[in-house]
């Protein structure tokens, strides 16, 4: 688990505000080349939010509209967390933080490359301070729940299996991970149905009651 940044009183709004005008990864970066793009971060929430959204890095959509999850990833999360638009970007219930805030770029395959490590060891702790009032986050993907959970053996799959042990631990927030809802897991989700028939329901009444 990497080391975490030291926690400062700042309002979320402030934080945020500061983090939108972050161009550590492409004038200094820490981790590699810097981001091959102009940063554009993006993250979500409020002091007032009670559900907070744990996830990887905004993708190409996102990058071009400034607004986490417009894709259709956005959309099977929505279906799975059973939330429409309007209560999904309602940023006094829902934060969305993001491990790496900035579209990472595209690898040779054309997929996205990983988040970048300095946003997280740069922002989230801080971003997560101006969070007190969160009953539940949802981790999802490796990144998130490395961060969230420590390297868990079995990797995202496990993880994942081992959700109503996470979600019964006695921590506040509470915690569930989640896979990636990206098409790109549509075999993951073929290959384990316990997600749709044992998670879902759960997830759905979990964040229903937080939302409340």
């Amino acid at each position: 688990m990497p080391q975490r940044a030291r926690i400062f009183p700042a309002a979320f709004d402030e934080t945020a505000a500061r983090l939108r005008a972050c161009r550590l990864c492409r004038d200094a970066p820490v981790y590699g080349a810097p981001l091959p793009q102009e940063p554009r971060p993006i993250v979500q929430g409020s002091a007032t939010a009670r559900l907070c959204i744990a996830s990887q890095a905004p993708g190409t959509r996102a990058h071009r509209t400034g607004r986490p999850f417009t894709d259709p990833s956005g959309v099977r999360l929505r279906s799975w967390l059973g939330l429409d638009e309007a209560a999904f970007y309602d940023a006094s219930r829902v934060a969305i933080v993001p491990m790496g805030s900035c579209f990472p770029g595209l690898d040779a395959k054309g997929g996205d490359r990983p988040p970048r490590r300095e946003c997280a060891e740069s922002w989230r702790a801080e971003l997560f301070a101006g969070l007190p009032d969160l009953d539940l986050i949802l981790v999802i993907g490796q990144y998130a729940q490395a961060w969230h959970l420590g390297r868990c053996e079995g990797g995202l799959t496990g993880t994942v299996a081992r959700w109503r042990e996470i979600l019964a631990e006695p921590r506040r927030p509470r915690v569930l991970p989640l896979p990636h809802p990206s098409w790109r897991n549509n075999g993951w989700l073929r290959c384990h149905p316990w997600f749709e028939t044992d998670l879902l329901p759960v997830l759905r009444a979990e964040v229903a009651r937080a939302m409340a």
